[in-house]
């Protein structure tokens, strides 16, 4: 997932609190600005169950980041290429 890809799937999440639906399952969704809107901290927690995506994504001059919490990167990456809002 090049960076574009990876800051349209994270821009289509509406701020505050939304659901989706990722591999068939409800998801409670919450994302928050910070930095005048270049960083970005998204948690994702299964209701009626254990699973949670959770990341922070910041925009630096010449790179961006996408940092994981607590999980490996692929995970990140599946959740923003097939959640369904």
């Amino acid at each position: 997932m090049t960076d574009l890809d990876l800051k349209n799937s994270i821009d289509l999440i509406p701020l505050g609190y939304s659901t989706a639906i990722y591999i068939g399952k409800k998801y409670g969704v919450t994302k928050e600005l910070f930095n005048n809107g270049r960083s970005v901290k998204v948690y994702a927690e299964e209701l009626g169950g254990k699973d949670f995506i959770s990341f922070n994504y910041y925009e630096a001059t010449g790179k961006n980041y996408l940092k994981p919490c607590e999980m490996p990167v692929e995970t990140v990456t599946d959740f923003l290429t097939n959640f369904l809002l």
